[in-house]
């Protein structure tokens, strides 16, 4: 649906039962007060002659309209229909996310999507109704914006997180699109923070991320819990819940920690002009913007249907690095999930980088985390589950109230460059693997693969085929996590078919799942871990 085929009707219908199926999908400004809302705000439904319709924040305001202090636009989810659509426009806004237009101008996001300035303003127009630069404008200032009602950073902070170039440009920004300065709304709103929470970097920033519902979060945590990688991530158990997620992000860590209606993000990092960037990849990481609604509409009437009825919250597991779930995939050829986790670890100590860098003596003396690391990869890098205040923590952990150290994750996965060039020898990894995964670093780090959404999936699953020892499972399985491909189908997976075999669906039946195939896998992959 685009901004063109908005339908009137149907918006105010929704509007006017506040149905949160279609929040995220559209926004709705109101000529009289000249703000924008949430379809689910809780405001009195304005008159029919009164709204406008826009498919994006960014066109609302292009508009001239302001985002509502009631409904907060900043904490929709996002729209579930670019990664179906998958074209031009969805990856361009999956990228824009992901901070390309602030690193390198729109030019160089035209570049990342080999198209011209022209062609991709176009486009945008045609289907938002305003340009990419206004987009990657709104994404800032709604960031601000939450950075600015749900923690006391300094104003200079919330600028640079947010992802402008100075505070002068930070306050004409808002001045110039919400008609008030910076100051005005937290001396308006306060901070919204829990008593209690984590809101300076020296302890941890922490964000609202929202979803629809139902969301299984516990599904996701436990899919990340049993593959976390010893030295990047790390989880904390409350009995069979998990209840906090760590991973580790240049310049020290992220914490995500399910919620009633959403996840809070931790965030204790030194480079706070990251923040858009790590609050895009816990979404994606977290299935964050999926819409449950029509993934049920779909699939509940086919052979599946029980299984989404039981479990209408499931949600794919995504990735939070591309690179990362590629290497996965590869590694997880043939083994155990557990096998798979102790390589993956081996790999990271050989080859990852301190996510905070040493100083002071450590650096002095060349003993940094990277050495401590690659001590406990010798000690095959199991992750010992310990008990602290009668709450379990497993993969080096720590009890959820608790700030987590950087040293708890002290490393970043190996980038593409550095796997290209390491030895992976020793480590417990086949010759033909280690090929394949030299390979796969190679066509990443040279741009000839490119698995951060910049290329349509269906290109980029033929380029990972011509890598010696992808095959069509492989590739499908980096397309549903990494690529975020609602379609992808792990051919020949053998849970699958063993699954749909007890269950009496035919082989051919997955093409009635369409184009949920992914979602489909993840119901059947789930209904056989608990048969």
């Amino acid at each position: 649906m685009t901004t063109r085929q908005l339908d009137f009707d149907a918006c105010y219908l929704a509007v006017s039962a506040r149905d949160s199926r279609f929040d995220g999908r559209f926004y709705t400004a109101v000529t009289t007060t000249g703000i924008y809302c949430r379809p689910i705000c809780p405001a009195r439904t304005p008159a029919r002659g009164n709204v406008r319709f826009y498919r994006h924040a960014a066109a609302a305001e292009a508009a001239g309209f302001r985002p509502c202090r009631r409904c907060r636009p900043e904490l929709s989810p996002g729209d579930p229909g670019w990664d179906v659509r998958a074209d031009l426009v969805g990856r361009a806004l999956r990228l824009i996310d992901d901070g390309v237009a602030d690193e390198t101008g729109v030019a160089g996001l035209a570049r990342r999507l080999h198209v011209t300035e022209r062609h991709l303003h176009r486009l945008f127009a045609a289907e938002l109704g305003t340009g990419p630069l206004a987009v990657a404008r709104t994404r800032r200032l709604l960031l601000a914006k939450q950075l600015l009602t749900e923690t006391t950073l300094p104003m200079a902070d919330v600028a640079f997180a947010a992802g402008f170039g100075s505070v002068r440009q930070f306050n004409a920004a808002m001045k110039e699109s919400y008609g008030f300065a910076p100051g005005e709304l937290r001396k308006t709103n306060g901070p919204m923070h829990e008593k209690g929470s984590p809101v300076a970097l020296t302890t941890g920033l922490t964000l609202r991320l929202g979803h629809r519902e139902p969301y299984d979060a516990q599904s996701v945590l436990r899919f990340l819990a049993a593959r976390a990688i010893p030295s990047v991530e790390a989880v904390c158990r409350s009995g069979d819940d998990v209840t906090a997620y760590t991973r580790a992000v240049p310049g020290g860590s992220i914490t995500l920690r399910p919620a009633a209606g959403h996840v809070r993000l931790t965030v204790r990092t030194t480079e706070t002009h990251r923040l858009s960037r790590l609050v895009a990849r816990c979404r994606r990481l977290l299935d964050l913007d999926a819409d449950p609604g029509a993934v049920r509409e779909i699939l509940g009437g086919t052979s599946l249907g029980p299984l989404v009825a039981a479990r209408p919250g499931l949600r794919v597991p995504g990735a939070y690095d591309g690179f990362e779930a590629a290497v996965r995939a590869v590694v997880g050829q043939q083994i155990s999930v557990a096998g798979a986790r102790t390589l993956l670890g081996r790999i990271a100590a050989r080859a990852g980088l301190p996510a905070v860098p040493a100083t002071g003596d450590a650096a002095a003396d060349g003993t940094d985390v990277l050495a401590v690391a690659a001590g406990s990869g010798a000690r095959e890098l199991e992750a010992a589950t310990v008990k602290v205040r009668g709450v379990e923590a497993a993969a080096v952990g720590a009890h959820e109230t608790e700030p987590l150290a950087a040293g708890q994750v002290p490393l970043l996965f190996p980038t593409a460059d550095r796997l290209a060039a390491a030895d992976l020898d020793g480590l417990g990894l086949t010759t033909r693997r280690v090929a394949t995964i030299r390979a796969l670093a190679e066509a990443v780090a040279s741009g000839a693969i490119d698995l951060d959404g910049a290329d349509d999936p269906a290109d980029t699953v033929a380029r990972l085929l011509e890598i010696p020892g992808i095959g069509p499972w492989t590739a499908s399985y980096i397309a549903l996590r990494a690529l975020r491909d609602p379609d992808a189908w792990p051919e020949g997976d053998l849970v699958l078919r063993k699954t749909m075999e007890r269950l009496g669906i035919a082989a051919d039946e997955a093409e009635r799942w369409r184009p949920w195939r992914a979602y489909a896998a993840l119901h059947l992959w789930s209904h056989a871990s608990t048969a």
